[in-house]
């Protein structure tokens, strides 16, 4: 089982020594003086970093996505602070973050199984259409001076529904875009492309909505769909890399989706990916929920340090998805070593109390944070056949975003009981016993992990 995967891997580094336009300088005939090497070096290490971006149907999507993103988190935050302004209640702020997240909860499985049977450029046009509809009656009712908290509560779950259909859907149609090669290029450019919305799209939402009220804020972000909406509409179909094998013939939908889950299962390669983002998804992910507690009463800030402790975990997020760009393929050090530092990272946060400590840490929570999201998410990608990805990507959201309602719950009710710094610890320890687990996994399954790391080695040994 090992040798055939070994030798694709081996063929791996000629392939890409074929394509690669720095070949002819690394080699330079005897007796001639090299070239000038440096401004080339650049400018294809910088090609390196985008090189997804080479592919149109990518472009296009990455263009609208990097408004529609930037809007989306102008909503989050006013849609935060109109709660307090109709409510200054702290349980109707985690009332309306719970229903906005539960829908993912609840549908992203279903979700998964219509992505594989249903043209996904499609669905996703219909789910941006619905969270456009959603942003602009709530700038409506706003503006209207109509707005109850039972509206706020109504849209908060019309958009959870949207980005319960959405978000599986388009994890699965990255790799229809970009191809195997190019995947985890793309994977870690929507990673910065979404940690850098969040440092811009709270920033102008502040200074907007002190300026002109929350209601402009959503509806920048109604607006900010239609180019998204656009680009889906300027996509050719025709040049998606999707499988010449055929799928098998549609079953009932239920049966659909434990083939889905047997799949991960039976194939150790994803099983080992589920594992660990189980535990991170539901105890690592969740501890921002805290980040607010940690500046008010461990580090005794305001707002401002609120802001700066977000923005650092941001930042290095957005820096560490760069790097991961120009990288040409996911390696499982990166996953375990992300993981772990992740974890240990959160557990340095829980024991700081110092502001500038605490940023550092954040910083660099950021950083592994995308160095184990990228890899895992590109890793789990490769090792899923074509019509089996979306249910397979369904479930890894399930755990990454649908987790939040019960992990955010728990978080908070520990911090209350236990306090913030030591919730923070033990979900902190709660993450590193989870990656422990993956790496043992690994460790004694390697070799049906390494045979089953690609779909086409899956396919290629299935009986």
């Amino acid at each position: 089982m090992t040798r055939p995967w070994r030798a694709r891997r081996l063929r791996l580094p000629r392939q890409h020594a074929e394509v690669d336009p720095t070949a002819e300088l690394a080699a330079p005939e005897i007796g001639e003086p090299a070239a000038p090497s440096i401004e080339v070096a650049r400018t294809t290490r910088l090609s390196e970093t985008f090189r997804a971006l080479r592919h149109r149907n990518y472009r296009l999507f990455y263009t609208g996505q990097a408004i529609s993103l930037t809007g989306t988190w102008m909503q989050t935050v006013a849609q935060s602070w109109l709660v307090i302004e109709l409510t200054d209640s702290k349980a109707a702020l985690g009332i309306v973050t719970t229903l906005q997240f539960l829908p993912i909860t609840i549908f992203v499985l279903p979700a998964g199984v219509i992505a594989d049977r249903v043209n996904k450029r499609d669905l996703i046009l219909a789910t941006r259409a619905l969270a456009m509809v959603q942003a602009l009656l709530l700038a409506v009712l706003v503006a209207a001076g109509s707005v109850e908290l039972w509206h706020v509560y109504v849209l908060a779950l019309v958009l959870g529904v949207s980005n319960a259909f959405e978000q599986p859907t388009r994890q699965a149609m990255v790799v229809e875009m970009v191809g195997k090669d190019d995947l985890i290029n793309a994977v870690a450019l929507n990673s910065g492309l979404f940690n850098g919305a969040r440092l811009v799209g709270p920033s102008v939402a502040g200074v907007l909505i002190a300026v002109a009220g929350t209601e402009a804020a959503f509806a920048i972000n109604a607006v900010s769909f239609i180019p998204s909406i656009l680009a889906l509409t300027m996509m050719d179909l025709s040049e998606l890399k999707i499988s010449d094998r055929v799928a098998p013939a549609r079953a009932n939908p239920l049966r659909e989706l434990r083939e889905g889950l047997s799949f991960v299962k039976r194939t150790p390669a994803a099983l080992m990916i589920i594992i660990i983002a189980a535990f991170l998804g539901t105890f690592g992910y969740n501890f921002i929920t805290v980040l607010p507690l940690v500046a008010r009463y461990v580090l005794q800030g305001d707002s401002v340090d609120l802001g700066f402790l977000t923005a650092a975990l941001g930042l290095g997020a957005f820096l560490s998805a760069l790097v991961i760009a120009g990288q040409r393929r996911a390696t499982r050090s990166q996953l375990f070593v992300g993981g772990a530092l992740f974890a240990l990272l959160l557990g340095a946060v829980a024991l700081s109390e110092s502001f500038y400590l605490s940023m550092l840490f954040l910083f660099l929570t950021g950083v592994a944070n995308i160095i184990f999201a990228a890899t895992s998410n590109t890793s789990l990608q490769l090792a899923t056949p074509d019509h089996l990805r979306g249910r397979v990507m369904a479930l890894y959201m399930l755990l990454i975003a649908g987790s939040t309602p019960i992990g955010a719950s728990l978080t908070g009710f520990m911090a209350e009981v236990l306090g913030v710094q030591v919730t923070i610890g033990m979900l902190a320890a709660a993450c590193l016993f989870g990656v422990a687990v993956g790496f043992l996994y690994y460790i004694t399954h390697r070799e049906q992990v390494e045979a089953t790391a690609h779909a086409s080695a899956i396919v290629a040994t299935a009986p």
